[in-house]
């Protein structure tokens, strides 16, 4: 029985055509997520730099909107802007 993987991208390439021509793969990789399939099952996901660290943001994003969620609610103290500043 042969389980079929999803492949999460539009494009794909191999690992022999990814060592042949990486830039070309890289310059792919700019407008859209490549998979890089090894026995044809994906190995690996390349993406773009932009795209890497806007997930890493929208990552830091839902972890604080998380800590803030649960501290909603929660104890209030007042204080003057005055006092926060050094």
């Amino acid at each position: 029985m042969s389980i079929t993987q999803p492949i999460f991208a539009r494009n794909t390439v191999g690992m022999t055509e990814l060592r042949r021509n990486p830039a070309e793969v890289i310059e792919v990789a700019t407008q859209s997520p490549v998979a890089v399939l090894n026995h044809n099952k994906p190995a690996a996901y390349l993406i773009s730099a932009a795209t890497y660290e806007d997930m890493l943001k929208k990552l830091e994003d839902a972890a604080l909107t998380k800590i803030v969620k649960a501290r909603a609610g929660g104890k209030t103290v007042k204080v003057k802007l005055e006092d926060l500043q050094s």
